[in-house]
């Protein structure tokens, strides 16, 4: 039989100590800058800069957590970027419940929208077509099944074969050499025509700017592509192509810049760009000017249904390039309608215009504040969404700008005068809090409320922004991949050459 144990006490082990919570601490924004001064001495220049930075994102951080419950939303947006903003993705299975005119259950589903499916041999219009007769058979010949008809020519049958290649294929051309076994002489086979002087012809040049600028791929990710599939591309000699050709490209920018200042409807927005060359200089004027950053500015001008697409990248602002634009317009024409979000560095007093404000960014203010306010949001998102399927009713009929005026004023002009009353109650009968963040996004619409909804009052005034906005792409794109461009002088070369591309698209 086993003993019983005797009730002892258990001894504890010695365990980690328990950790104590931090208390916050109450401190100023001068006097944390004046402990970061006193502690310069110590510091290099390197490491008091990166001190500066640590404590300026720090304070940020800090500043937008202790807001209301949404910041946490908008700061996860800043860190990891916004997700799309479809009303079925803020609310999910709500937005399907509560939108108006929803599909009924037993409703027969929508065909496929056209563009699903596999690309028929139509699409290859790039690709190279080889005829190929048939084996037997010319056009005339009786027909060899019945023997009484007579074959004609028929459409095609098309079968489609993709191979992959280098980006940039080069041929060796190996030139015969005879040398006489007496006097010694050489004679080298002449090179064909067509092969020219220049090693790299311009369709080089024109691929390489493509994949670098149009499809941000970094010169040394190309020279390494280039490289493994034995074609050596060194990232030196592409920048050197591309700066030798930029010249003849030249005339064709200027031209593009005169003819976007003659637009009938013209946007502009600024992403954050780094120059390195600027970059240095940027601390002084900071100091003399009150500016800091730098900036890739996009400009897409709309005339006639066609859209130039222009890029400009320095410490200038969207609105001060777009000034630069505007100096080549023709005084005979009238003012053109500048669209924008409602940031004043977008604009300017150096130039006129019938000023509309971005729709889309005052229903992204709802957006943000979707998971504190949803039952608030989904009426005004729902709103909004109505108004943007009668622009998109217009588009697809392909209406006159007087015609979908006409439209908007019988079909949209309700729904927005509706939305008007419904946020204008909502604070003059104290239904919500001004200063909540549903409150702010309110304040937000009706104090641009004239120029959010110009597309009610002036022919052909657009509804947001978005053009401008998937133009910036190309240079956010080149930011992702490239982040900064060295000189100036590469920076116009970017910008002559997005401009190019982001138009021809």
């Amino acid at each position: 039989m086993s003993k019983k144990r005797k009730n002892r006490p258990r001894r504890r082990r010695p365990g980690p100590a328990k950790a104590s919570s931090t208390e916050p601490i109450d401190i100023s924004k001068s006097e944390l800058e004046a402990i970061v001064e006193r502690a310069k001495g110590a510091l290099s220049d390197k490491e008091y800069e990166i001190l500066q930075a640590v404590i300026k994102t720090l304070s940020f951080l800090t500043q937008e957590l202790g807001k209301k419950r949404v910041s946490i939303k908008r700061l996860k947006q800043l860190l990891f970027g916004a997700p799309t903003e479809t009303l079925r993705k803020v609310f999910g299975e709500a937005a399907k419940q509560h939108q108006s005119g929803k599909q009924q259950a037993d409703k027969p589903a929508k065909d496929k929208p056209a563009g699903h499916g596999r690309n028929g041999a139509d699409k290859y219009t790039g690709a190279e077509k080889v005829q190929v007769p048939h084996q037997t058979l010319r056009p005339g010949q009786k027909c060899p099944d019945c023997g009484k008809g007579t074959v004609y020519e028929a459409p095609p049958a098309q079968i489609v074969r993709v191979s992959g290649q280098a980006p940039l294929n080069a041929k060796v051309y190996q030139l015969q050499k005879l040398r006489c076994n007496l006097c010694g002489k050489v004679f080298t086979a002449a090179a064909p025509e067509h092969v020219g002087e220049k090693k790299y012809d311009a369709e080089s040049a024109a691929m390489i700017a493509l994949l670098k600028y149009g499809s941000g791929l970094p010169f040394n990710r190309l020279q390494r592509l280039q490289g493994n599939l034995g074609i050596p591309l060194p990232a030196a000699t592409q920048w050197d192509i591309l700066a030798d050709c930029i010249a003849s490209f030249d005339p064709a920018y200027e031209q593009m810049i005169r003819t976007a200042a003659e637009g009938r409807v013209i946007h502009n927005d600024d992403t954050a760009m780094k120059v390195l060359e600027l970059a240095k200089d940027q601390t002084q004027d900071e100091e003399e000017n009150g500016r800091k950053g730098v900036f890739t500015s996009g400009i897409v001008s709309v005339s006639e249904g066609h859209r130039i697409a222009l890029f400009f990248t320095g410490n200038k602002h969207a609105g001060e390039n777009l000034a630069d634009v505007l100096k080549h317009r023709a005084s005979r024409l009238a003012a053109p309608i500048h669209m924008c979000d409602a940031l004043s560095r977008n604009t300017s007093p150096d130039f006129e215009a019938i000023l509309a404000n971005c729709l889309a960014h005052g229903r992204r203010r709802f957006t943000d504040v979707s998971d504190a306010f949803p039952a608030e949001c989904l009426y005004v998102l729902e709103l909004l969404a109505k108004v943007y399927k009668n622009d998109q009713i217009t588009r697809q009929d392909k209406l006159s700008d007087q015609d979908r005026l006409v439209y908007h004023q019988m079909h949209s002009k309700p729904l927005m005068d509706e939305l008007k009353q419904w946020m204008t109650q909502q604070l003059d009968q104290k239904l919500t809090e001004p200063n909540s963040s549903l409150g702010e996004a309110i304040r937000y619409m009706l104090k641009h409320w004239q120029k959010l909804t110009l597309f009610l009052r002036q022919p052909g005034a657009p509804l947001d922004n978005n053009v401008c906005e998937r133009a910036l792409k190309k240079a956010i794109l080149h930011r992702k991949n490239s982040y900064f461009y060295k000189t100036t002088n590469g920076a116009r070369v970017g910008d002559l050459f997005m401009s190019l591309i982001h138009t021809c698209e």
